[in-house]
């Protein structure tokens, strides 16, 4: 059940994957170049975090939050999102997994809006 405050139209999505080791530092560069562009031209996307595997450096778990369906469609329809995957699927060890998820409860407060 969601805690109350969450209900809200937001699309929250995982995204896991494996890089080859050969592929590791053209990968890094375009997580960093493409998430420069989401914070730059995608006000809808309301985070999107890519967390690197502490003791397996070719995994890695990208966390998104979009403000609604719109937004959702916007950044999965982008040149830039079709950049991104150009680079990276053809690195990747299987495809990649994402998941729809829904936000049970967090630590942080409550936003106002």
């Amino acid at each position: 059940m969601a805690t109350p405050g969450n209900e809200g139209p937001e699309i929250r999505q995982l995204a896991r994957y494996e890089v080859r080791p050969d592929a590791l530092d053209r990968c890094l560069a375009a997580i960093r170049e493409f998430v420069a562009y989401v914070r730059a031209r995608e006000p809808g996307t309301l985070r999107y975090e890519v967390w690197q595997e502490a003791g397996h450096p070719t995994r890695f778990v990208h966390r998104f939050v979009f403000r609604d369906a719109e937004a959702h469609r916007a950044h999965s329809a982008s040149a830039e999102v079709k950049r991104f995957a150009s680079v990276l699927y053809p690195a990747c060890l299987a495809p990649v997994e994402f998941t729809d998820s829904v936000q049970v409860d967090t630590n942080e407060p409550p936003s106002c809006g």
